[in-house]
């Protein structure tokens, strides 16, 4: 009854009606774990195989890299969740943000646990940094929210159910698919957000936000298609798919876009993907 009452008084008179972000913090509350909940010692890491030395070394490179990739861009999601709890002029959203920030730390805690247990870094993905950059420096609130979690947070969770079905019976599956739940509650979040950040602006607003789209996505399409020396050959094997499959994810994401009321005519695809 409390949290009805509040989500009532969530509406104020000016018309600002937050009771959908208010929602998803109720949401994020319930769905709270902790890392010490995922499975260690029960079972594997990550994958385990049977081969040569050799094999078996190139195998855990793999995962590695996989790993390292995930908690870079954790790591970065902190900073980025901060900004936004910081930023954020309206109760709700900051009491939403506050959920996110411990999401994205607890993410980062598990990564480094796990990269700990399956053998120490791999190589660093110089994209994520860049898309990051791009977040952090954004002029506006609402470019801030539209990039991460309207388009960012929406194309990684395909990424972390591809990786929890590539690693049965693991630690990293387990990990990545709460991952998967903590990220799409991020993206509700942010759409229901940026709605109520949108109500009442002007063309200039939609154009920049437009403008902000073009900008990451390359960079994005670069991120998603890069991979580190460990996983070259498997890139190359798989590049047709992933082109494929990120052109269907920023194509849902465009969609998205003109359901917030932005005209998608000007958001272009990379050339990668066309």
């Amino acid at each position: 009854m409390e949290a009805e009452a509040h989500v009532d008084e969530a509406a104020p008179a000016d018309g600002r009606d937050l009771r959908g972000v208010y929602r998803y913090y109720e949401l994020a509350k319930r769905a709270e774990w902790q890392v010490r909940d995922l499975p260690w010692g029960e079972v594997p890491p990550i994958p385990e195989y049977k081969g040569s030395p050799q094999k078996l070394a190139r195998r855990r490179d793999l995962w590695r890299s996989v790993v390292t990739q995930q908690l870079q861009a954790d790591e970065l999601a902190v900073e980025m969740a901060t900004q936004l709890f910081s930023i954020a002029p309206d109760h709700e959203a900051k009491l939403y943000y506050t959920t996110m920030v411990q999401d994205e730390s607890r993410h980062t805690e598990g990564w480094l646990k796990l990269i700990h247990e399956a053998g120490g870094m791999a190589e660093r993905d110089p994209y994520l940094d860049q898309l990051a950059q791009q977040v952090l420096e954004a002029d506006t609130l609402e470019e801030k929210v539209f990039l991460m979690q309207v388009f960012y947070e929406r194309l990684i969770i395909p990424r972390f159910r591809m990786i929890a079905r590539s690693s049965r019976g693991t630690v990293l599956e387990d990990l990545c698919n709460r991952l998967a739940i903590d990220d799409g509650i991020h993206h509700g979040a942010g759409m229901a957000y940026e709605r109520v950040l949108l109500e009442g602006a002007g063309t200039k607003v939609k154009t920049r936000l437009v403008d902000a789209a073009n900008r990451l996505l390359p960079i994005f399409t670069q991120h998603a298609l890069w991979r580190p020396k460990a996983r070259e050959f498997i890139g190359a094997l798989m590049r047709e798919t992933d082109i494929r499959m990120l052109r269907e994810d920023l194509e849902q994401g465009i969609r998205l876009a003109k359901s917030l009321g932005i005209d998608p005519s000007g958001i272009e695809l990379p050339d990668e993907l066309i």
